[in-house]
């Protein structure tokens, strides 16, 4: 399996098994859902690219994770964002790849598009992982 799916797979299951989070969210998706009720939370994209050494095989990838309410203000979402960066910390080794560091690059808060109401918070990933290791 590749890095990008594993490291991915690791992450959904690390935030499903985060109790405070799943309390304020209505359900987590991988990748963007074609229907879903406000909250919830989505690991949307995860770009890779090569990082490793001479005998360490590595990929760094960049991993999305959105927040979405349903609220008039976005103040609901800072509780939810704080649970995702200890959850990231804690997700484990997958099908060979295990995750030796993990770095917020950047988040925002805005209004949801397309004419709808509420509010998205996207946070962005650098995560870096090695095949092999438990």
């Amino acid at each position: 399996m590749g890095a990008e799916v594993a490291v991915r797979a690791a992450v959904i299951a690390a935030l499903r098994a985060d109790g405070a989070l799943m309390d304020q969210v209505n359900a987590l998706y991988d990748g963007e859902p074609g229907r879903a009720a406000a909250p919830y939370g989505v690991v949307g994209e995860c770009l890779g690219a090569d990082w490793g050494g001479k005998d360490v095989e590595g990929r760094e990838l960049r991993l999305t994770i959105a927040l979405v309410v349903a609220e008039e203000t976005p103040g609901r979402l800072a509780g939810m964002m704080a649970r995702v960066d200890p959850a990231i910390g804690a997700a484990g080794a997958q099908d060979g790849w295990r995750i030796v560091s993990a770095r917020l690059l950047r988040s925002r808060v805005a209004r949801n598009g397309g004419g709808g109401s509420g509010w998205r918070a996207v946070v962005d990933y650098r995560v870096r992982a090695v095949r092999g290791g438990a």
